[in-house]
């Protein structure tokens, strides 16, 4: 990057730390630590609950999905707008009326304490985990910019963030990411307008988006009944909406953000904007990442873009192995290039077999492309140095560092960076409170005023940051990262949902037989995840169903007098 880029990123990440700390110069109670004292509109609650699912991995692994696999992935959110609509009438209203800090206060209410450790710590463990994949996500920006060592990034940019967040609050967290989410907005129509324009000449718009449905990157919905089969129309609307009604209804780093609402009002409308803007702001960038695709038929791209990892392995004995394949891959990227201009040229004169015989090059020469792309991934994860073979994290860094202008570079890095910090933020603050509000508090030291409370709550955000930053170290060998946060929520998201479901709605259902219904359907879901071969988004239906279920059989084996949550 240029000294003009590294201005614009450090200033804008200056500016929004600034406010932070600005928003958090009256905040020493514990609520308004981790509440903001319920002084949020619905505009703040609103991108604020954006922000914090929207993490860099959604703008630097998103367009990197739609690069290998296309629009398919925005069935994820096909069941995330109803799910709102159920928190917003089922959930918030039950968490407000109670005035609790976490939502595992709820189950403690309304069950026991046994069942509120337990629901803390399934989302303790699955939390801390994902927020160790958010931490990687940025430092493979800053590895890729700067040539640090990528374990030697990951520390550094952990400190950072760990640093950010304990000095922080809600209040703080939930206002630095109005503003971030400012930046992120523009940076990203920015970057695709720019991305637009330099298609080659006499391709538009719409001739790019032909060409991307001719090469099967918008084929976005399917109706598939294979349970294999990870994105399909069944999968979303069923399984992403138990993962969303999860994930927006028990996770205390969402749960957190619209119980800062001013009021039950404000809370719901903030949620109401995430189900109106969501799915249009994914699939948007999913489509930026298409876009990169389609520019890369006619851009010569790298045949890996970890270009760090294929010149370390290319410097070793496997080096003239990988020459090989690069000069195949850019034969074929060449000829590849010459018809599809060919077609567009046909297309143009409305000559169809000119453009059949066009189309079928097209194809023929990415098939060849393709295989040298396979092959290069093939011998850097059997080289000496253990290289991971996937790329697609580093696709859209790739484009932005290389043809973005001098300014816009440090824009976009800027706007990565901020998703990163206003995400894990959220992450670490959670964890921290919900360690010193129902472990803490509830286990250790329940007389605990509010200012040992605060001190504690920070220390524990701490200690979870140096927990994350320990599993970022072995986020290398997961999945694309996009891809790795769901599967890790899918996990433990429908047990944690069936809980809170029985407590909802089965009155009768008493906290030994929730206990004992949880603990047997995470292991059902564990044992399902290790022998199963079957789409992630279903894990959240078969835990949530089999929670109720066996807490239902369990209540009328054991017995026992349920509580009413007051």
């Amino acid at each position: 990057m240029s000294g003009i880029d590294y201005f614009v990123l450090v200033a804008t990440l200056l500016i929004i730390a600034a406010v932070g700390v600005w928003q958090m110069r009256r905040e020493h109670g514990l609520s308004g630590y981790l509440r903001g004292d319920s002084r949020l509109g619905w505009g703040t609650i609103g991108l604020s609950v954006m922000a914090t699912q929207a993490s860099a991995i959604t703008f630097l692994s998103l367009p990197g999905q739609a690069f290998e696999n296309g629009m398919a992935f925005i069935q994820n959110y096909f069941g995330l707008p109803l799910a709102l609509i159920v928190v917003a009438a089922v959930f918030v209203p039950i968490y407000r009326r109670l005035n609790v800090f976490t939502a595992y206060e709820y189950l403690g209410k309304r069950f026991d304490g046994k069942t509120r450790l337990l629901g803390a710590g399934l989302f303790l463990l699955q939390r801390g985990l994902a927020a160790g994949i958010t931490i990687y996500a940025p430092a493979i920006i800053l590895s890729t910019v700067l040539g640090w060592r990528l374990d030697a990034t990951i520390v550094g940019t952990g400190a950072l963030v760990i640093i950010y967040t304990v000095s922080g609050g809600s209040r703080a967290v939930a206002v630095t990411q109005k503003y971030q989410m400012a930046v992120i907005a523009v940076g990203m129509v920015v970057e695709f307008i720019i991305l637009i324009g330099r298609l080659p000449a006499g391709v538009s718009l719409g001739e790019a988006t032909m060409l991307a449905g001719a090469m099967g990157k918008l084929d976005t919905v399917s109706f598939s009944l294979d349970p294999e089969r990870r994105y399909t129309v069944w999968t979303g609307v069923l399984g992403g909406f138990f993962l969303s009604l999860s994930y927006f209804g028990t996770d205390q780093s969402q749960v957190s953000r619209y119980l800062a609402g001013t009021s039950l009002r404000e809370s719901r409308l903030g949620l109401m904007f995430n189900a109106v803007l969501k799915i249009p702001m994914q699939a948007f960038i999913l489509f930026l990442g298409v876009m990169v695709f389609v520019f890369y038929q006619f851009e010569r791209p790298p045949v890996h873009f970890n270009q760090t990892a294929w010149t370390q392995v290319a410097a070793g004995e496997e080096g003239e192995r990988l020459r090989v394949l690069a000069g195949e891959f850019g034969a074929a990227h060449t000829a590849k290039a010459s018809a599809l201009g060919a077609w567009l040229d046909a297309r143009e004169r409305g000559d169809t077999a000119g453009e059949t015989v066009a189309r079928a090059a097209v194809m023929v020469a990415r098939d060849t492309a393709d295989a040298a792309r396979t092959e290069t991934k093939e011998v850097l994860l059997a080289s000496a140095a253990k290289v991971p073979a996937k790329d697609s994290d580093y696709v859209f860094i790739t484009f932005v560092l290389t043809y973005l202008p001098v300014g816009l570079v440090g824009l976009l890095v800027a706007v990565i960076l901020c998703a990163a910090l206003s995400s894990t933020s959220s992450e670490l603050a959670a964890l921290g409170s919900t360690s010193a509000v129902d472990i803490y508090r509830h286990v250790v030291r329940p007389e605990a005023s509010d200012a040992h409370s605060v001190t504690v709550s920070r220390w524990l955000t701490g200690l979870w940051g140096v927990v994350a930053v320990g599993f970022a170290l072995f986020a290398n060998l997961v999945e694309n990262l996009i891809e790795a946060v769901n599967i890790l929520g899918s996990i433990f998201y429908g047990t944690v949902l069936g809980m809170f479901l029985v407590a909802f709605f089965l009155k009768r259902v008493a906290g030994t037989a929730v206990f004992i219904g949880a603990v047997l359907a995470q292991t059902l879901v564990l044992v399902c995840f290790f022998s199963l071969s079957i789409g992630y988004l279903w894990y959240n239906l078969i835990g949530c169903a089999a929670c109720v279920l066996l807490a239902v059989i369990a209540q009328l084996i054991v017995g026992g007098r349920a509580r009413v949550a007051e």
